[in-house]
């Protein structure tokens, strides 16, 4: 998704997307801004814009790119910088293998370390773009970083929605043969997908926690006689909860 040819395509079906942008390098609005606070740390959590404006020959249109700073982003990357570059001097000593580690440089059989690599490694480290061509948030207001930064970190919950309509809802493999039957196959699926993520939402669980929760408490009716009595498990206390939340939701929504 991240090509430029992809973008294009997208674009030109009249869609909008929001994708992480590539930092080979620092980018210029966060290399001025050092610049004019020399000395001073990049603030946990602040976020620089960029415009970027389509050109009289681009084929797309106007784009903004935020860059966010994250300091506990930067600790996970330079820890990981560190680990790489202790193998490569290692490497470079001739106490390893050479494996596959971006600082070691090779040339006509001479072993180095990228420094120049490493410092631009180093350089960005804790920085995130996110790129998008939206012009304005699905209700109507300007764009915001909060609102690209925080759409494009929801990516987590496609992913989970993917792994839990291939799994908990056994989506595949599909036996069925027909077109038919493997549309209904998958009508079903989407549908059970929407309800437990709307569960999942409402009551704070996990789908598989609250079905195997919830499928241990049936009602059973008995029948003596003329007379049908009504028996049931009295249900734990998190469980009655859970669905005392379902059913408020259920009201707030019919009454909406």
């Amino acid at each position: 998704m991240v090509s430029a040819a992809n973008q294009q395509t997208v674009e030109a079906a009249g869609l909008s997307f929001i994708l992480g942008a590539r930092l080979p390098e620092v980018p210029y609005v966060v290399a001025e801004w050092r610049k004019a606070h020399s000395g001073q740390d990049v603030g946990d959590g602040q976020v620089f814009v960029q415009p970027w404006p389509a050109g009289g020959t681009d084929r797309r249109r106007d784009q903004v790119i935020y860059y966010q700073y994250r300091t506990d982003r930067a600790r996970r990357t330079l820890h990981g910088i560190d680990e790489q570059i202790a193998k490569a001097e290692k490497a470079v000593a001739g106490k390893t293998a050479v494996k596959r580690n971006r600082f070691v440089q090779l040339s006509g059989g001479t072993k180095s370390i990228n420094r120049s690599l490493e410092a631009k490694a180093r350089a960005v480290a804790g920085l995130k773009g996110y790129v998008t061509n939206l012009a304005a948030c699905p209700d109507g207001t300007p764009i915001t970083a909060e609102f690209v930064i925080g759409a494009y970190h929801r990516l987590i919950e496609v992913e989970k929605s993917f792994r839990m309509s291939k799994h908990d809802l056994q989506a595949r493999p599909i036996y069925h043969h027909k077109r038919d039957s493997i549309e209904a196959h998958l009508s079903i699926v989407f549908a059970a997908l929407a309800v437990s993520r709307w569960i999942e939402q409402t009551t704070g669980w996990s789908i598989r926690k609250f079905v195997r929760t919830a499928r241990r408490y049936r009602t059973i009716q008995i029948q003596a006689g003329i007379h049908t009595v009504t028996a049931a498990d009295p249900l734990p206390d998190d469980l009655r909860h859970a669905l005392d939340r379902i059913h408020r939701n259920r009201m707030r929504t019919k009454l909406s």
